[in-house]
């Protein structure tokens, strides 16, 4: 029998991390369904091996990943096992996460919460440090990519409610983030970032 964890919270526009063994799944769940997670696994034995969205493009020969794919780091070894995916399965490999320099483009003057520090805050938390910010798997982010190679800024497919498992390959670390876009309609329609949740299973 799966044992669970409490849920626990990812905060509008923060950033959270997890430690998860290997058998361990972590499930994250997009609570009010047009919320984007930023979300990034770094091996608990060298944060210098990570997941990496490049790779995996190469080895699923996809910009999508489904359930039932391998999920790779840099040295190309399987780190997350993608096990079940409640929602269209548009999930972004494309974008970097976003950061004070995106922001500034997007013509803010003050500082925004961003995905990045997000990254950096949450592992933090737990004591840890990366060496640097890897481009994320954006869950639930919709980038549609048309027949010229052109890509948008599309709205989540996502229903509230809708959830992908990830089951851990090796030990690692699972971090993840609410992202903070307000100004590109990413997170839906109203613009509004909210906090999504997680729990771990195993």
């Amino acid at each position: 029998m799966t044992r669970e964890s409490e849920i626990m919270t990812i905060p509008a526009r923060r950033g959270r991390a997890a430690r998860l063994n290997k058998g361990q799944s972590i499930k994250i769940i997009n609570t009010h369904g047009a919320q984007v997670v930023d979300t990034w696994a770094f091996s608990a034995e060298d944060l210098s091996e990570f997941l990496s969205m490049e790779h995996l493009r190469a080895t699923i020969e996809r910009i999508y990943p489904r359930a039932g794919d391998a999920l790779v780091t840099n040295r190309r070894r399987p780190i997350l096992y993608f096990a079940e995916d409640s929602s269209p399965g548009i999930h972004d490999t494309l974008m970097a996460a976003c950061d004070d320099y995106r922001y500034g483009l997007l013509n803010c003057t003050d500082y925004h919460d961003n995905c990045t520090d997000n990254l950096f805050a949450g592992m933090r938390q737990i004591g840890l440090r990366p060496p640097e910010c890897p481009s994320p798997l954006n869950l639930w982010m919709n980038i549609p990519v048309d027949g010229k190679g052109d890509t948008a800024w599309g709205e989540p497919l996502s229903k509230a409610g809708d959830y992908v498992v990830l089951r851990a390959e090796m030990d690692c670390i699972v971090a993840m983030s609410a992202c903070p876009q307000d100004i590109l309609p990413i997170n839906g329609a109203l613009r509004q970032p909210t906090e999504a949740h997680y729990l771990i299973l195993g």
